[in-house]
């Protein structure tokens, strides 16, 4: 889905958002400014502010000097531009924050001071991704240790049992 035109309301709070946009990537970013300070992303929007070395000088001076409302965290979202549900995921593999994300359309959805938060936990898309992969092995890697040590103790049986047959047929 391409940026979205209409005006939203903020999925935690639910006052109507205010459109950010930043030239460098051509795209509106919808803040809460009159709320809680939520952003929400369209769909492909958020890779283009991830990382600390992309810019979000136009959000940081939309937000700059605001007092934001403070919400509850925990409660369901429903996505300002289809109405599905969101779902609650965390924005990397360390699980340190949680994040709302749309599964029908893509967008996602930041509480206040989330985006700073993500900026911070990688220096770069290749140590997020560095991370992902240690993570699938140390994951995989258990699971592989416990499918070789049953195997090796069905071999140990089938052994036995070998022997056990051979002695009995001949003797």
């Amino acid at each position: 889905m391409a940026d979205n035109f209409q005006t939203l309301k903020c999925p935690a709070c639910q006052k109507e958002m205010t459109k950010v946009f930043v030239p460098s990537e051509g795209v509106n970013i919808d803040i809460c400014l009159d709320g809680c300070g939520g952003m929400y992303f369209d769909t492909r929007e958020f890779k283009y502010f991830d990382e600390q070395h992309e810019n979000i000088e136009e959000i940081l001076k939309a937000i700059e000097g605001k007092t934001f409302i403070k919400v509850n965290e925990e409660l369901p979202r429903t996505c300002p531009v289809c109405g599905a549900r969101m779902v609650k995921n965390y924005s990397s593999v360390k699980k340190e924050i949680q994040i709302d994300e749309c599964y029908a359309c893509g967008g996602k959805f930041l509480d206040h001071g989330e985006l700073e938060k993500i900026r911070s936990e990688y220096l770069t898309e290749a140590d997020r991704s560095a991370d992902i992969m240690a993570s699938v092995y140390d994951t995989v890697g258990v699971e592989i240790k416990r499918l070789d040590e049953e195997n090796a103790k069905l071999r140990a049986n089938r052994s036995w049992m070998k022997k056990l047959f051979d002695k009995m047929v001949y003797g």
